[in-house]
């Protein structure tokens, strides 16, 4: 027996993750990958040299400044933002690629970077910010990851704070106090958005082949 869903295209969707540090997005998005076969995490391009055991392609798109550069001039990126002298962005073709052959894309970015994509590519957006339970659960996190010191700890809380007033540029919200049902959250948004309407493109001739065959 075939599988009508199979009959039915659809095209994918960006998956945006944002958070304070120390939220858990990161857990979150590996989980995620993990649990959804038809979701990629998207490959960045960087100007940064490449760390231990990173691949080429698999990790970062490695480049130097001058390459960078003619891919924004190009206009070849979606998003893009300097941290700590490094630049990242989003290369624009993988992307499209991806979601015109129905395979959903996610992100972990910040809202500036969400903010420029739904400038780009604001129809296949879904943006989703990750709160903390509590101010002092994140700053707990945040000592026990990064076993920083005092003065690092308070500049990262100090950015947390501003983050955070960007939660009301998501379409949804997630307070990650337990891992397993923050995944169950996701997967639900996920879900229910990979069967929205316009984004079913093969509906429609799905529709008409129905009607024909009750005529």
């Amino acid at each position: 027996m075939t599988n009508v869903s199979s009959k039915i295209q659809r095209r994918g969707l960006l998956l945006v993750l944002s958070s304070p540090s120390g939220a858990g997005k990161t857990t979150l998005s590996r989980a995620l990958l993990a649990a959804e076969p038809n979701i990629t995490m998207s490959v960045s391009v960087t100007t940064r040299t490449p760390r231990p055991g990173e691949v080429d392609g698999q990790d970062y798109y490695f480049t130097d400044a001058v390459g960078y550069a003619a891919m924004e001039r190009r206009g070849e990126l979606l998003e893009g933002a300097t941290v700590f002298g490094n630049s990242y962005g989003t290369p624009r073709t993988p992307v499209e690629a991806a979601v015109k052959a129905g395979h959903d894309v996610m992100f972990d970015i910040d809202w500036q970077g969400a903010q420029q994509l739904a400038e780009k590519m604001a129809g296949d957006l879904v943006r989703v910010f990750i709160l903390p339970p509590s101010g002092e659960a994140l700053e707990s996190r945040l000592k026990t990851r990064a076993l920083d010191p005092p003065e690092v700890v308070a500049k990262r809380m100090a950015a947390a704070s501003a983050e955070l007033s960007h939660w009301g540029e998501y379409d949804y919200v997630i307070v990650n106090e337990n891992v397993a049902e923050s995944l169950a959250g996701l997967q639900a948004i996920l879900s229910a958005e990979r069967l929205r309407r316009d984004r079913q493109s093969g509906l429609t001739a799905f529709v008409r082949s129905l009607q024909k065959g009750l005529e």
